[in-house]
């Protein structure tokens, strides 16, 4: 069995203190996908020792980074989605490839992505996001031309359907549920042929979400978002037998404000 999970982790030094570790500890996933990790190299290598690393961190202080942690080999590494060339700082700390090998030998690619989240009144953030969900959906196309076990996993800052945001009604002009954006997911389904496990495997919804507001009643109303997902080649989904999200049992004992989405595999 493969346990692949992933998690927005708001901030890993703040993850860590508020109990990441432990909960590494009672899960021990096989491969950790870390999203908005916003440290650089060396704390990310400290607080992730002995875990064999791939790292992106975002060339604007403070923001973004990404990470590929795995307990099992890791024969190659890719490194964003400039194609060899520089990306706009925007666009860096945002996506991240290994090549976990298995026991037996097999690869499974493992992708973790942070996808820019946008502000609909500030219109250039919307412009940078479609910009990039076209590289993502190029490179997509690559990662699965092949047959190839491979996974697009992380938060990508859009629900797809009614059903993955609690208040979807009011949310229908708001970035993340834009018409425009879900249409990406779409074709990514559709058109690519990757598998949204969170959603094979939750049922119809509302939810399971994944992601609630620190601010009010938002964690303890169930009032949240579904934005993390793992979105598997036929290959791999095929091979899913749990997908689970790990909702916290209380608002005080969240260490980040988004739920880590973990799926086991019968590879």
């Amino acid at each position: 069995m493969l346990t692949i999970a992933t998690a927005n982790v708001n901030g890993i030094r703040a993850a860590v203190r508020r109990g990441m570790d432990a909960w590494i500890d009672s899960r021990t996933p096989d491969v950790l996908l870390l999203q908005e990790v916003r440290a650089p190299d060396s704390v990310v290598h400290e607080l992730l020792d002995g875990w064999h690393i791939a790292h992106q961190a975002c060339d604007i202080k403070g923001r973004a980074g990404v990470a590929v942690a795995s307990r099992l080999p890791v024969n190659a590494v890719r490194v964003g989605l400039g194609a060899g060339e520089p990306e706009a700082p925007v666009d860096t700390g945002r996506w991240v490839e290994a090549d976990v090998e298995l026991p037996d030998g097999a690869v499974v690619t493992v992708v973790s992505a942070y996808i820019h989240s946008g502000t609909v009144s500030q219109p250039e953030t919307m412009v940078q996001k479609y910009a990039y969900l076209e590289k993502v959906t190029a490179r997509l196309r690559e990662l699965t031309a092949d047959g190839r076990l491979a996974v697009l996993a992380g938060d990508l800052n859009i629900a797809h359907r009614n059903a993955d945001i609690k208040n979807w009604k009011g949310n229908l002009k708001s970035a993340g549920f834009l018409p425009e954006e879900r249409a990406y997911v779409d074709t990514w389904l559709d058109d690519v042929g990757l598998v949204d496990l969170g959603r094979v495997h939750g049922g119809e919804g509302p939810g399971p979400f994944t992601w609630w507001s620190w601010r009010g009643r938002a964690f303890d109303n169930d009032s949240g978002w579904r934005i993390d997902y793992q979105l598997a080649t036929p290959a791999l989904a095929e091979r899913a037998v749990k997908v689970e999200v790990d909702r916290p049992p209380s608002h005080a004992e969240r260490w980040s404000d988004h739920a880590p989405l973990v799926v086991t595999y019968d590879v």
